[in-house]
């Protein structure tokens, strides 16, 4: 008996052992959800008859309103962090790695932030629109014929003697890491409308009470057009922001550093300076990967430099005018073989603790 007693009482010990284990590594999710924020819709005249259902007469079409999935852990941080994806993209930017890791959404809740993943409007979840397809809609065609394409662009990596995809140093290698990739594409449904873009999302931080902007590409200009409309936005955390204007004072317009193809150049566009000074109210970070080189023979690394020549020029201005805007080129601190999308890649966690603890030095981890 007394040897069956120290079993159990030893076994007992080992199952609580491993639940203690389990239980530090599992997540603790108080809540979690979606839901839809802003949106409109129009009216097609005539009345609805019943006898022709189909016809759009006196029926309404909704659209241009933003998918959000939210979670929040146990015991979150004060302000949650809002992930705004960039162009042709939708939130599973922030989500699984495209070999099958954590991405950022998942990271950042075991540090203990609210997370909020939108799809912006007329892209994703969100694809109902008010407005027609029109010929400017960017990667509107499907099937997008566009893999070397939106490859090359994005840095991820070349195509060998053989034309097969060859993955730059942090890219997952592989066909199926490749096809996972070229599967997160979307199509948009309606004309790319950034000042919508911002709107929504503006109404989206307001009902959050304020919120840490974290964004991607030409999600960029979504961001700093954010921060122009409300107050609640507390810090941007911008992961190679570009593909859309910048923001300069319109008395203060930045030197355009031209593309081989230009149309491919870095944008900007000017606001009152009332409105610009916005931005220096709020600490702002910038993140770029590596192979940028304005010259380059690979189209997206030429891009990417006219890109990184207007960041620069982007937080100079905001510093200039007393505010705390800070610019990180990774190659430069030692962390090399990043693309256009370095969020998921091979080190997205060193990358996650990055930003972490930039969040942490600009007090917004608490």
């Amino acid at each position: 008996m007394m040897k069956k007693s120290l079993f159990l009482t030893a076994l007992s010990l080992a199952i609580l052992t491993g639940c203690q284990n389990v239980g530090s590594q599992a997540l603790q999710i108080e809540k979690q959800g979606s839901f839809t924020v802003g949106g409109s819709y129009v009216t097609h005249k005539g009345t609805f008859k019943q006898e022709n259902f189909i016809a759009p007469e006196g029926q309404r079409a909704y659209g241009d309103f933003a998918y959000v999935k939210y979670q929040t852990p146990t015991n979150a941080k004060k302000y949650p962090l809002v992930f705004q994806h960039g162009g042709a993209q939708s939130s599973r930017t922030w989500e699984s790695t495209v070999d099958g890791r954590e991405g950022f959404d998942t990271l950042f809740l075991r540090k203990g932030y609210s997370t909020y993943l939108v799809d912006q409007p007329r892209s994703g979840k969100s694809n109902l629109s008010t407005k027609a397809i029109t010929p400017d809609t960017p990667w509107a065609s499907n099937p997008m014929y566009a893999d070397k394409t939106f490859w090359i662009l994005s840095r991820m990596g070349h195509y060998d003697s053989h034309n097969q995809p060859v993955a730059n140093a942090q890219f997952p290698a592989g066909e199926a890491a490749y096809q996972a990739f070229q599967q997160a594409w979307t199509i948009g449904s309606g004309p790319l409308d950034n000042d919508l873009n911002a709107d929504v999302l503006t109404q989206l931080v307001d009902q959050t009470k304020g919120a840490i902007l974290v964004t991607h590409s030409m999600g960029g200009t979504i961001g700093w057009r954010t921060a122009l409309r409300t107050d609640n936005v507390k810090a941007i955390v911008a992961w190679e922001p570009g593909g859309t204007p910048f923001i300069f004072p319109e008395n203060e317009m930045p030197k355009i550093t031209k593309a081989r193809f230009e149309a491919l150049s870095g944008a900007a566009m000017g606001v009152p300076m009332n409105e610009f000074l916005k931005l220096t109210k709020i600490p702002i970070v910038l993140y770029y990967g590596d192979y940028i080189q304005v010259g380059s023979d690979n189209v997206g690394e030429d891009k990417w430099g006219t890109e990184l020549a207007m960041a620069k020029q982007f937080v100079a201005t905001i510093n200039k005018h007393g505010g705390d805007a800070t610019l990180v080129h990774l190659p430069e601190i030692g962390i090399k073989g990043n693309s256009h999308f370095l969020m998921g890649e091979k080190n997205n966690q060193q990358l996650a603790d990055l930003m972490a603890d930039w969040l942490k030095q600009k007090e917004l981890d608490k």
